[in-house]
């Protein structure tokens, strides 16, 4: 027996070599558990994987390094905690998960024998809260009193105090280990936290990781990076890779777009560009473009593209900010419901442990984080159409007031539409005109355009609306095509400043209507001419039946 740490740790110095699962020799909380290694194994029997193996290869790289701390945040549902189980099951000493790996690329790189369950590996969830927990004091406890557990009865570490930290017994067990820590920010959302506490828990860390001769790899990952209170963060040992400052991983997390459209091809049914349009807009650092890998993988699954987004609670703040206009947030959404992009400089993130998010740029960082907006080379924008459809039920609510009118009024502008009923055309634009929203008056040239968007807002459920498509011999402004077999295709063509008949004659001139001839079977298509006379501040309207 070897006395460790004054008398405070007795290690036996012999160790067991396990070849055999750990649930064969005992239970262990966080220690070489074989949680993530059954989770990777369930993610290999999907039907549709995609592989991410090399990532394990740049970790390899570090291991044992000075710059081994990693902190890798996403939005929720982009492939976390997926890698975080495979990097369990590569790294956890005591199985073989050999036969898991020999289809992946990490196979065919030199670091990966080297590493394949040869180390301890610490996995916890941080997102895991005992059960009738009220306090942050409960929570930290728990997870203390088990890791100190895993590694008593591991390493046989007599214990003579009962109130030291955790990097004590860590230290006695005289190894090092491999952290893997999902959702380190969870606790950020616990209604029990407190300042203080948010401030214990980041020292806890602090005490667990930072300078610690045990640790030889720390991979992190959560939504929200790290909050910096300082220039001396407890945690600033970790080098942080964010959405928007991410230029080493961005393609390991998330699909790509080479990678989404190989899945479209093994599926068969459902065409790329339909995909991309629901799923596409998110971009690395460096330019990639990502795809969100749940709602591809559920649309491919069910063959049917829709918004798969899932409400975490994050949503219920953006529409708060709505609806008080925070700052003008409301009318940039109503920009950017309309298909434009906003011209704004984000430096900093929004991070754990942050009050809630004061400033223009704090709420949009915050919007990036949990992945509502997307932001890149200085423009923000709603990344596609499944989180366009968020906004746009946001938008309805009835405290938006007149927004949330303009949206119900647009069932009525559709129908009028397709009936060739002008008179309630301009009516509505008119009210939308004269309604209290600023980007709506008209200021711009695209304020048209926004108003168009709005007031056809409710023909998204049964039309692809396309705006400036290549139709013909120039670029229709905007074109409805329709989803369903019965309903009539029409044309819209804005002008600001001159008479419907212009409208209509270019829409026949530069044959904006073959294609639509060519998609409906050669049915009518409805020529739609809608003008703005800027001096008396009057709508024009003009339908006419082209075949």
């Amino acid at each position: 027996m070897k006395t460790i740490d004054s008398a405070f740790f007795i290690v036996k110095e012999e160790r067991i070599v396990y070849n055999i699962k750990r649930d064969e020799v005992m239970d262990m909380y966080y220690l070489d558990t074989d949680i993530p290694v059954e989770l990777f194994q369930r993610v290999l029997k999907k039907k549709i994987y995609v592989d991410k193996s090399m990532l394990i290869d740049k970790f390899n790289d570090f291991i044992g390094s000075e710059d081994c701390y990693f902190c890798i945040t996403r939005p929720r549902r982009f492939g976390k905690t997926i890698n975080a189980n495979m990097l369990g099951a590569y790294y956890t000493q005591g199985y073989d998960t050999h036969d898991l790996f020999k289809d992946l690329k990490i196979v065919q790189t030199a670091s990966y024998e080297e590493h394949i369950n040869k180390h301890h590996v610490i996995y916890i969830d941080f997102s895991n809260v005992p059960q009738n927990c009220n306090s942050y004091e409960q929570y930290i406890d728990s997870i203390y009193k088990k890791m100190r557990k895993d590694l008593i009865d591991y390493f046989h570490i007599e214990v003579h105090e009962t109130d030291d930290s955790l990097s004590d017994f860590f230290l006695a067990s005289q190894e090092k280990f491999i952290f893997i820590i999902d959702e380190w920010d969870s606790i950020f959302y616990k209604d029990f936290m407190q300042e203080k506490d948010k401030k214990a828990y980041l020292e806890f860390l602090k005490g667990l990781l930072k300078d610690q001769p045990y640790v030889e790899l720390a991979y992190m990952t959560g939504v929200l990076p790290i909050k910096k209170y300082s220039s001396g963060s407890a945690l600033n040992m970790f080098d942080e890779y964010t959405f928007l400052k991410d230029r080493s991983f961005g393609e390991y997390f998330g699909f790509t777009e080479y990678e989404t459209l190989e899945l479209c091809n093994k599926n068969g049914e459902l065409r790329f560009e339909e995909v991309e349009a629901w799923y596409n807009g998110y971009l690395t650092a460096t330019g990639i473009r990502i795809y969100n890998p749940r709602s591809v993988v559920k649309a491919l699954k069910n063959n049917y593209c829709e918004s798969y987004w899932t409400n975490t609670g994050a949503m219920d703040e953006v529409v708060e900010y709505l609806k008080y206009n925070t700052l003008d947030i409301c009318d940039d959404v109503i920009e950017m419901v309309s298909g434009e992009e906003i011209d704004i400089t984000i430096n900093e993130e929004f991070r754990a442990g942050q009050r809630a998010p004061r400033t223009k740029k704090e709420i949009y960082s915050a919007m990036i984080v949990l992945g509502f907006l997307s932001y890149y080379d200085g423009y923000l924008k709603i990344p596609n159409k499944e989180l366009m459809q968020e906004f746009e039920k946001a938008l309805e609510d009835k405290s938006f007031g007149y927004v949330s009118k303009i949206i119900e009024n647009s069932k009525n502008m559709l129908k009028a539409t397709v009936n060739g009923d002008t008179d309630t055309i301009k009516s509505i634009l008119h009210d939308i005109h004269n309604s209290e929203i600023p980007i709506l008056q008209y200021n711009d040239e695209n304020s048209l355009s926004c108003v168009l968007t709005l007031a056809y807002l409710a023909a998204r459920d049964t039309y692809r609306i396309e705006r400036e498509e290549k139709s013909g011999k120039g670029y229709a402004d905007f074109t409805f095509h329709p989803r369903r077999k019965n309903d009539t295709a029409f044309i819209v063509e804005l002008k600001k400043d001159e008479s419907p008949e212009v409208a209509i004659n270019q829409i026949k001139k530069k044959e904006y209507v073959e294609k639509f001839k060519r998609e409906n079977n050669n049915h009518s298509i409805l020529a739609v001419a809608i003008c703005y006379d800027s001096k008396i501040k009057e709508h024009y309207c003009k339908i006419e039946e082209l075949r």
